[in-house]
């Protein structure tokens, strides 16, 4: 095990401050104290997004057991089977990484100076315990409510389709991409990269929020959005377009929901129009132009042309109306 240099927290340190409980069991002890069959218990883990631990590596705290339990129970009361709770386990072990990662790189670039030493380590360490009640309080406040949004939407769509939970659903799909970001990343500093990607897509996500739409995901010089009807992704797509040098492509249709992301022809089809669309324009196909008033936007009619994979499409330029 390596030594941390003076003033430096260790692993050991920054785990007993965030976690609290000090390591008391192995896989197969963790596994026997909770009732959860050890092979279950290590796919939940690996599905959690965790290393593998040696046999004998005592490596899991009082909490893991307490969290084990509660699956135990889930399990033997009905509620979920094991196929869900992988399932959910993946989908909770992937996000909270990312959120991690991305608060962990947030308070450390806030706090560290340029040159940081072991102390200055140390002083984000303390602060992050400070707050982690009111992270944690407000991380589940939000949770909920994302929760509940996400109950609204299924409930909306439900309406429509007489499906809880749909296999494919009509839905307009839009990606807006940074225009030039390939020669800018090559001009810039990477502070400053990371400054104009982090930029485009706070904007991005305030003004898909704005209109109660949903960012699907962010792909460093591109984001995904989903929107019930052509007219709320028009809107969008115009609002972004006066933020930042985008292309825009949009498309609507039939798409499958799936891991907190949507697939199908129509994802498809609104990157093919991102990947043909100029600079400062929006793209959208035949489907999404029929469902978009003409009074507050005007729509231009392109010749026809082939997209890759899907034949010869029909686009339209989306601008907004001038009378």
């Amino acid at each position: 095990m390596s030594q941390a240099r003076p003033g430096r927290p260790s692993a050991e340190e920054i785990e007993r401050l965030l976690i609290g409980l000090p390591p008391r069991y192995t896989r197969a002890e963790v596994a026997a104290e909770s009732g959860v069959p050890r092979e279950l218990a290590e796919r939940i883990w690996r599905a959690l997004g965790f290393a593998q631990r040696a046999d004998d590596a005592v490596a899991f705290t009082e909490a893991d057991v307490n969290a084990l339990r509660r699956v135990r129970r889930m399990l033997d009361g009905g509620l979920l089977d094991e196929q869900t709770v992988i399932r959910m386990a993946r989908a909770l072990g992937q996000t909270t990484a990312r959120l991690a990662q991305w608060q962990a790189e947030i308070m450390i670039g806030t706090m560290l100076p340029p040159e940081p030493s072991g102390r200055d380590l140390a002083s984000v360490l303390d602060t992050a315990q400070g707050l982690l009640p009111d992270f944690e309080h407000v991380l589940i406040h939000v949770w909920r409510a994302q929760l509940a949004a996400a109950g609204t939407r299924l409930l909306a769509i439900a309406d429509v389709n007489d499906e809880l939970v749909p296999t494919r659903v009509p839905m307009a799909v839009g990606f807006a991409d940074l225009v030039s970001f390939t020669r800018r990343s090559r001009e810039l500093a990477e502070k400053e990269l990371a400054g104009l990607v982090e930029g485009f897509e706070s904007r991005a996500s305030d003004v898909v929020a704005t209109h109660g739409a949903r960012l699907v995901k962010t792909l460093g010089d591109e984001v995904l959005f989903t929107a019930r009807s052509p007219e709320q992704a028009a809107a969008i797509a115009l609002d972004l377009v006066e933020t930042e040098e985008l292309r825009i492509g949009m498309a609507y249709g039939p798409v499958v929901p799936m891991m907190g992301d949507v697939f199908g022809t129509t994802v498809n089809l609104a990157a093919r129009l991102t990947a043909i669309a100029r600079p400062g324009t929006i793209l959208v196909d035949g489907e999404l132009a029929g469902g978009i008033s003409r009074g507050p936007y005007a729509l231009h009619k392109l010749r026809r042309r082939p997209a890759r994979g899907l034949g010869v499409v029909q686009p339209y330029v989306l601008r907004r109306s001038s009378s």
